[in-house]
């Protein structure tokens, strides 16, 4: 059973066992209407209690979530929410604490904000042939608040993240699992059947088991707090628009950012090739 969203299909394999699909063309942006989207659809979650499972995935073979759009106003990321977070943050802290497993089952492009999205989830699958991530934010003149800042050291240590965030490049999938990025790189033939089975797998085991561990690891592990998630956004929206940013978008916009062009196919190797060019 299919449930209607703008963004993302939602599929009820089972009980136990959602699919939800991103297919916002032309290339799967988040935008001002992707956050009361995931709201909602974490509003159902939370109301299933029969729910273990939650995978995410793209209807577009080449982009998985592309980034934040360029266009977009954000009046639903910069207005903090009653319990005082920001809303990207509560979505995070939702998606941490929910009972069910996230898992990200990545083909195609997850730069920006779309990577911070896979981050956001417990677990990280990709296409060995087809998944590309990047952290562009620095590129364009801006910088990570969906969590690469908070999350990435402790995933890769400071180095190799400092190396993702201020380098801007793309990363093969073969690459960010070595970087410790992501749990596994799958072969693009075997990569469906491969997240099918684990999904299935984790579905069939005890609910109750599940959660508890799920929320031992949460509590124990290392992970970023949400205060470390609103800094970062708090720091980024009190100090917009940058020199640097304004200089920036109008030429990456020109050259088909928010579209499906050269540019966002191609974006870590188009962005150092654009201010060396300049």
């Amino acid at each position: 059973m299919s449930e209607p969203f703008n963004q993302m299909s939602l599929t009820r394999r089972s009980d136990a066992y959602w699919r939800v699909t991103f297919n916002h063309p032309p290339i799967n942006l988040l935008d001002d209407n992707t956050v009361p989207e995931l709201e909602h659809l974490l509003d159902l979650a939370e109301a299933e209690p029969k729910l273990k499972v939650i995978v995410f995935d793209s209807a577009n073979p080449d982009f998985f979530i592309a980034h934040f759009s360029p266009a977009a106003g954000f009046k639903n990321l910069v207005t903090r929410k009653p319990n005082g977070h920001f809303p990207w943050t509560d979505i995070v802290d939702r998606l941490a604490h929910l009972p069910a497993v996230s898992v990200a089952a990545v083909r195609g492009r997850a730069r920006g904000g779309g990577a911070e999205f896979a981050l956001a989830c417990d677990i990280r699958f990709a296409s060995l042939e087809r998944a590309i991530f990047a952290q562009i934010e620095v590129g364009t003149g801006l910088i990570p608040i969906g969590g690469a800042v908070d999350r990435l050291p402790d995933l890769m240590g400071r180095g190799r993240a400092l190396e993702v965030i201020l380098g801007c490049d793309d990363f093969d999938a073969a690459l960010a699992e070595r970087y410790g990025w992501i749990n596994r790189a799958i072969p693009d033939q075997e990569f469906e059947a491969f997240v099918e089975q684990f999904a299935r797998r984790v579905a069939s085991f005890d609910s109750q088991s599940i959660r508890e561990a799920k929320r031992l690891v949460t509590l124990h592990g290392s992970g970023p707090t949400p205060a470390d998630y609103d800094e970062s956004a708090a720091t980024f929206y009190a100090k917009q628009p940058w020199p640097g940013t304004a200089a920036r978008f109008p030429k990456l916009l020109e050259l088909g950012s928010g579209q499906h062009s050269d540019l966002e196919l191609n974006f870590g190797r188009r962005l150092g090739e654009l201010w060396n060019e300049s």
